[in-house]
């Protein structure tokens, strides 16, 4: 039945088609500006909103007045021992240039410490440097340390060669993972579009009708960028949202594109004007397109379930360029083609996978598809349901080592650190110390609570060295001359103004991973901590990178069972609504989850037990895939996998309004064959472009989705999908279509 509302909107944008691509063409221009402000202005440390590490950090912010509540780390390899004359000096020189950069509070090192913590075994010695983020954030003072450390790099390297002088820390870090997230957006886009322009123009045969779908996705990825960066303004999102926005946009935006197209020249192909035909393609194509991206949005969407910035910005940045190719799909490009008219055509040359994709050889396995449905059903699912076997063992962990883009300067930074045994600086554990009111730090009763919490801490063999500011005077000093003797740094880095709030950092063992120091987070956060304590009144938070990672790690576990029922239950309605069905939404459904399984099982093979890991860039098997991989994959695969299921069902369902249930699946294969190869291929060259980056994180889940559309497009949706349409025959539709009886196969 055709939708009034749907034909009158498609008439309008074809009417009116000057003044819509105008106006599309207007608001791109108006967000760019926004869009490229993203990699400046959206933050990278991922953040569980609310969660003890987040309210860590903003009380260290907000009440203690230390010149560390920020901070980087110069490394300094090679450099001689500052315990000698040579090293000393090459150290004071180091930090005379650092003290003169404008945003450094202050520093931290062998110099004003004596501390052995601060030098390497044999050589070699590292600074904490303390930043400014108050107005801007620390991330600008990040590219200031480094034009200042460059040259007595150079000029230490004269005397001592092999001298390097490298930035890390959590602040170097986060800098060199926003300049390098870009970097890697831009690359994976000049790797995609030349592979995706031959794609397209070997389906299409036709240079036009070839760069349409291109151009489109780019528009709806700059309009969702700016869009985003406006959103940015009162919620913080995270920069992880430019890949996503990017791998989504172009996968996504030109499958949208791509159909529009092709529905716009089989209408030209069938005798129709350039005008009824982009109508056609705006009303058809228009109705998939609408039903698909609302599968997608849906699938996005339960990632702003979880507090986890990460996924929230992943799932906001896919839905809006989700929404705008949607948008784009059924007004701007159906304008445009008519516009165009027979322009389309302009470059055209004949296809050269033509014999692939013909409609004839589509209607042959068409053919033998409804002929065979439970061979078909068997012999395609059975490698699926062995992939999905091995997902039973996917660890959904941190990778254990240094897991930072390689090129990047604060990895090879960690890198020097863990040569020099210090590498669990930048893991350091703060564990923060509320008092009541009426035992703050000087009085009796806190100062001994605060030093049974630090001698608790001490005892654990997981931590190398505690630094509490009970720990700095001897224990026969009494609390109230506490605070007249304590030197003026200690006083202002490790307590609050007040001195109803203090810290005490604990730097793990050298052979402590990232999952080893997260599980001591775990265990601090357990009552044994505030039982050592034992001060009514008094609470602990522990706050810090692993702490970070136990929080994302918990917020995950914790609702990903809620959001995968949101995910589920509404693709249900959404394609109950759709195909006014019950069989088609819930085999769609289980489809999807086959997939996914799939894809997962995959990731195992290739990622953790290391078969072929070399071809995408790994040097070995990983001994995890971070906590947010599999949740990112499961939504984003559950949308866009949804698309080649109503590619085909919603022309199948078309098809059986005038010939046989059987004959239907036929004509749907016929029809949607191509499109989907088409679409799919071209899918997959854009996730598989992310797979080959530099970020293990981006790395895996390219991977994934790629493997998940391969395996949709070709095994599930051509093969699987169909022989389960002719085996349930009629009842696919019910109760939508319960009046009509299958009519009789010849």
């Amino acid at each position: 039945m055709a939708d009034p509302i749907l034909l009158r909107l498609a008439g309008l944008v074809v009417r009116r088609r000057r003044t819509v691509v105008a106006l599309w063409v207007i608001a791109a221009v108006a967000f760019v500006p926004g869009a490229r402000r993203v990699q400046h202005d959206f933050e990278v440390a991922p953040t569980v909103r609310k969660s003890e590490a987040a309210v860590v950090d903003s009380i260290l912010a907000a009440r203690f007045a230390s010149p560390f509540v920020e901070s980087a780390v110069l490394v300094a390899s090679g450099v001689p021992s500052p315990s000698g004359p040579d090293g000393r000096a090459a150290l004071a020189r180091i930090i005379s240039a650092i003290d003169t950069i404008r945003g450094v509070t202050g520093h931290l090192s062998f110099l004003t410490t004596q501390d052995t913590l601060f030098r390497g075994p044999t050589d070699g010695t590292f600074v904490i440097v303390g930043l400014d983020g108050s107005a801007t954030g620390a991330d600008p003072v990040i590219p200031r340390l480094r034009a200042a450390t460059a040259p007595i790099a150079t000029e230490l390297a004269r005397s001592v060669p092999g001298v390097t002088l490298r930035w890390t820390g959590n602040a170097a870090i986060n800098h060199d993972i926003r300049v390098a997230s870009a970097a890697e957006a831009r690359s994976a886009e000049l790797r995609v579009l030349p592979l995706t322009l031959l794609l397209l123009f070997l389906a299409f045969g036709a240079v036009v009708a070839s760069i349409l779908p291109v151009l489109t996705a780019g528009i709806a990825i700059v309009i969702a960028l700016g869009i985003a960066a406006l959103i940015n303004a009162v919620w913080p999102l995270s920069i992880l949202l430019q890949n996503m926005t990017t791998m989504i946009g172009l996968g996504a935006g030109i499958d949208y594109a791509l159909l529009t197209v092709s529905r716009f020249r089989e209408a030209r192909a069938s005798g129709l004007s350039p005008t009824d035909a982009a109508a056609d393609a705006a009303y058809h194509a228009g109705r998939t397109i609408t039903l698909s991206g609302a599968a997608v949005i849906i699938g996005l969407g339960a990632l702003l379930v979880i507090p986890f910035s990460e996924l929230q910005s992943s799932g906001v940045g896919g839905i809006l360029v989700v929404a705008v190719s949607v948008l784009l799909s059924t007004t701007f490009l159906p304008a445009l083609l008519a516009i165009l008219g027979s322009r389309i055509e302009a470059g055209r040359l004949p296809s050269l996978l033509a014999r692939y994709t013909a409609a004839a050889l589509w209607r042959a396995w068409g053919e033998y598809v409804v002929r065979r449905p439970l061979l078909v059903l068997v012999v395609a699912s059975t490698p699926l349901w062995v992939l999905t076997w091995q997902a039973r063992r996917l660890d959904a962990r941190f990778p254990s080592g240094n897991w930072l883009p390689p090129q990047i300067e604060a990895a090879v930074a960690i890198d020097d650190l863990n040569r020099m045994q210090r590498g669990g600086v930048v893991n350091t554990v703060r564990v923060l110390v509320e008092l009541p009111p009426h035992s703050c730090l000087f009085t009796p009763t806190g100062w001994q609570a605060v030093r049974r919490a630090s001698t608790f801490l001490g005892a654990d063999a997981r931590l190398t060295r505690v630094a509490s500011i009970t720990n700095a005077l001897p224990s026969n000093v009494p609390p109230d001359a506490a605070e007249v003797l304590l030197p003026a740094r200690l006083r202002r880095t490790l307590k609050s103004p007040d001195a109803c709030s203090t810290i005490i950092e604990g730097i793990p063992r050298e052979a402590l991973d990232i999952n080893d120091v997260t599980a001591l987070v775990r265990d601090l956060r357990k009552p044994a901590l505030d039982s050592a304590i034992g001060l009514d009144g008094a609470r602990v938070r522990i706050g810090g990178r692993a702490a970070v990672n136990a929080d994302n790690e918990d917020a995950i576990a914790a609702l990903a069972p809620r959001m995968i029922a949101l995910v589920v239950g509404l693709t249900l309605l959404a394609l109950m609504v759709g195909f006014r069905s019950v069989l088609v939404p819930i085999k769609a459904v289980a489809l999807n989850l086959l997939s996914i399984g799939a894809a997962f099982g995959a990731v195992v093979l290739v990622f953790q037990d290391g078969h072929g890991a070399t071809f995408i860039g790994l040097e070995g098997p990983l001994t995890g895939v971070f906590p947010a991989v599999p949740v990112l994959v499961f939504c984003v695969v559950f949308g866009l996998s949804m698309d080649y299921e109503v590619f085909l069902v919603a022309r199948v369902a078309e098809a059986r309004r005038h010939m046989p249930e059987r004959e239907a699946v036929i004509e749907g294969l016929r029809r949607t064959g191509g499109v989907i190869t088409s679409a799919a291929a071209i899918m997959i060259v854009v996730f598989a472009a992310f797979a080959l980056g530099n970020f293990y994180f981006i790395k895996i889940l390219g991977f994934a989705l790629a493997v998940a559309v391969f395996v949709d497009a070709t095994i599930v949706r051509l093969a699987v999908g169909p022989a389960l349409l002719v085996l349930a025959g009629r009842w696919n539709w019910w109760p939508g279509d319960r009046s009509r009886a299958e009519p009789r196969q010849p």
